[in-house]
């Protein structure tokens, strides 16, 4: 039986000018039942092309902040560094891939990017921005959950897990501010950050803005999350 290929956004090093990835990505995808493949970093549109066809669905990883021009915003002194090729392979990848419906899953960064990407906005820094009483970044080990977040029972998410409240991981200080026109809110949490959304007009667009990669290995919800993504690719 043929396995899905789901092709996994690079992670960038730009001190050392290097590709890198989190093996717990992979390792995720795999057990659900794929077969993870790491892109290269480029905004070459052919192989974007090649790329948006050739693959059975695509893991939009998390990573540095999101370039604040893109939702038309200035850059605020606490927003962190962004990746100018990263933010623009995305952007022409994310494109193709609804153009063929392409199954997509967002994680941390893949849940801002998407809503950047469809018209929203993001709080650059939570901590200046929002005060809040949550740890939305938290310590080490990261499997642990941070707080807790709400599903809406109407949503995809609740139909994939089960559950109306989940026990979730959290390391991120930037988050969506406006929601993207057509998107639907998954999940809050409990000082009313959009923890994951979706979009019904598409196959599967589906985003978290914690970390199950790190939390799959104890939690069948993180489990559950992956193994959606990865039977809507098959």
């Amino acid at each position: 039986m043929r396995k899905p290929l789901i092709g996994v956004l690079p992670l960038y090093d730009e001190q050392k000018e290097s590709y890198w990835m989190l093996p717990a990505y992979m390792k995720a995808l795999e057990e659900a039942g794929a077969i993870p493949v790491m892109l290269p970093l480029t905004v070459d549109q052919a192989n974007l092309e090649q790329i948006a066809t050739g693959m059975d669905g695509l893991l939009f990883t998390g990573g540095h902040d999101v370039d604040p021009s893109l939702y038309g915003q200035e850059r605020l002194e606490q927003c962190g560094i962004s990746i100018h090729e990263r933010d623009e392979m995305e952007k022409k990848l994310f494109q193709l891939a609804l153009a063929v419906d392409l199954p997509l899953l967002g994680i941390c960064r893949g849940i801002q990017i998407f809503n950047v990407l469809l018209g929203g906005t993001l709080y650059q820094d939570l901590p200046s921005q929002l005060k809040s009483q949550l740890k939305h970044i938290q310590k080490p080990p990261y499997a642990t959950p941070s707080h807790e977040v709400e599903v809406q029972r109407k949503s995809s998410l609740y139909r994939i897990v089960g559950k109306n409240r989940l026990a979730v991981n959290s390391y991120h200080h930037q988050a969506i501010d406006i929601l993207a026109p057509g998107c639907k809110v998954m999940a809050t949490a409990k000082d009313g950050i959009i923890e994951a959304i979706e979009h019904p007009a598409y196959r599967y667009l589906v985003a978290v803005q914690w970390h199950p990669e790190f939390s799959y290995v104890v939690d069948n919800v993180s489990k559950k999350i992956f193994k959606s993504f990865v039977e809507a690719a098959s």
